[in-house]
C-alpha cells in the first residue's frame, strides 16, 4: 500500500514539473482563443433559395411585433436586433447590389408601435426611390394594422387565402390598478409640476379632459394611417378608406373585394408577380441570413404566427408586450 502511494506521489510531482517547464512555451507559442459565452450578432450574408439568373429578387421577412426595441433571443439572456434595425440593415445591403430588381416582403405581423411601423414604411419608400426596384408584399397568417401599414409601401399586395388583414386604426392600452393596490394596502403618491403631468397613469382614473387629450392624439395618428393607405392604394379614395378604417379585420377575400389588396395567392405567386413587375423572366430569389440559421427554400424559417394572448404581467412573449409606459400602437389586439 505504501509503495503504491509513493508511486502516485512521484507521478504527480513529475506532472507538476512538466507543467512548470512547458508553461512559458504554451504562452509564447500558442494562440489564445476567446470563446464568448453568447456570441454577438453577425453581419447578414446572402443565400440563393430558389431560381437562377443574374437578376436577383430579395425575400425579406417582417414578422412579430414591430418595434424599435431589441428582441430577446430564444434563451432570453441577451438582446437581439430589433425589427426596425434588421429591416434597415437588409435594405442598406440591398441598395449596394445593382442585380436586385425586386423585393418581396413576407409579412406576418399584427402590427406594432406607430413610430416603428412608420419608419419601416418610410425606409421602403426610400429604397424604391434609390434603386427603382419593385416591391410586392405577401401577407401570411396575419398582416394587420402596422403590418398592413408597412405593406402599403409595396407596388402590389398579395394575401394568402387564409390571411387576416385590415385593423386600420390606433390603440393605446392602460390598466387602472388603483382598486387592486388599495385592497392589498398599497398607496401611490405622486409629486408633479402640473395636474396633467401624470396623464394616463395606471394608479388613478383618467379625467374627462385627459381622455379628450388622448383621443385627440389617437385621432391624429389615425388620420395619418388613413392617408398612408390612401396614398398606397390608388384605387381607393380617402372616403373609401375612412369607411374601411374602423378597426375591423378582414379575410383575404373581403380585403380583395374592398380594394385593400390586389390579389389572393401564395408566395410562389408573389415571386411570379414581382418578375412581371420588374420586367424579367429569370431571377435568383435570395434572402439575407445570419450564420447558423437555415435557409433552404422560400418557406425556410417561416415566421411563426403571433400569439393571440396578451400577458398582463409584462412577460414578453414574441414581443407583444411593450415596455412600461404609454405607447401608441398600430396593433391588432384581440
Amino acid at each position: 500500500m505504501l509503495k503504491a502511494v509513493m508511486t502516485l506521489y512521484r507521478h504527480r510531482s513529475l506532472c507538476l514539473v512538466t507543467l512548470f517547464l512547458f508553461f512559458p512555451i504554451f504562452l509564447s507559442g500558442c494562440a489564445i482563443v476567446n470563446v464568448p459565452l453568447f456570441p454577438s450578432e453577425q453581419a447578414l450574408q446572402e443565400r440563393v433559395v430558389e431560381g437562377k439568373g443574374n437578376n436577383k429578387i430579395l425575400l425579406m421577412d417582417i414578422s412579430g411585433f414591430i418595434s424599435e426595441e431589441e428582441r430577446n433571443t430564444s434563451v432570453g439572456l441577451r438582446e437581439g436586433i430589433s425589427v426596425v434595425s434588421e429591416v434597415k440593415e437588409a435594405l442598406k445591403k440591398a441598395e449596394s447590389d445593382d442585380a436586385i430588381r425586386g423585393l418581396i416582403l413576407r409579412i406576418n405581423s399584427p402590427g406594432g408601435t406607430v413610430t416603428a411601423s412608420d419608419i419601416i414604411h418610410h425606409e421602403l419608400k426610400l429604397f424604391k426611390e434609390k434603386t427603382g426596384a419593385r416591391i410586392t408584399a405577401c401577407l401570411m397568417d396575419v398582416g394587420a394594422s402596422g403590418g398592413y401599414y408597412v405593406a402599403t409601401a409595396a407596388d402590389e399586395i398579395i394575401a394568402h387565402p387564409t390571411t387576416i388583414t385590415g385593423s386600420i386604426g390606433v390603440i393605446t392600452l392602460r390598466f387602472n390598478v388603483e382598486g387592486l393596490l388599495s385592497r392589498i394596502g398599497i398607496k401611490e403618491e405622486t409629486v408633479k409640476s402640473g395636474d396633467k403631468k401624470d396623464i394616463w397613469s395606471p394608479f388613478r382614473p383618467s379625467t374627462p379632459e385627459e381622455r379628450k387629450i388622448m383621443q385627440t392624439i389617437i385621432d391624429s395618428l389615425h388620420q395619418r394611417f388613413i392617408g398612408i393607405v390612401t396614398d398606397g392604394r390608388k384605387s381607393l379614395t380617402r372616403k373609401d378608406v375612412e369607411k374601411l378604417a374602423d378597426g375591423r379585420i378582414y379575410t383575404s377575400d373581403q380585403a380583395l373585394e374592398a380594394g385593400l389588396i390586389d390579389r389572393v395567392g401564395y408566395l410562389d405567386d408573389a415571386v411570379k408577380r414581382i418578375k412581371q413587375l420588374a420586367g424579367i423572366e429569370n431571377a435568383s430569389v435570395i434572402t439575407y441570413y445570419r450564420p447558423g440559421s437555415y435557409k433552404g427554400s422560400v418557406y425556410s424559417a417561416l415566421p411563426k404566427a403571433p400569439p393571440n394572448i396578451i400577458n398582463l404581467i409584462s412577460i414578453n412573449g414574441q414581443g407583444l408586450i411593450t415596455p412600461p409606459g404609454v405607447h401608441f400602437m398600430y396593433l391588432w389586439v384581440p
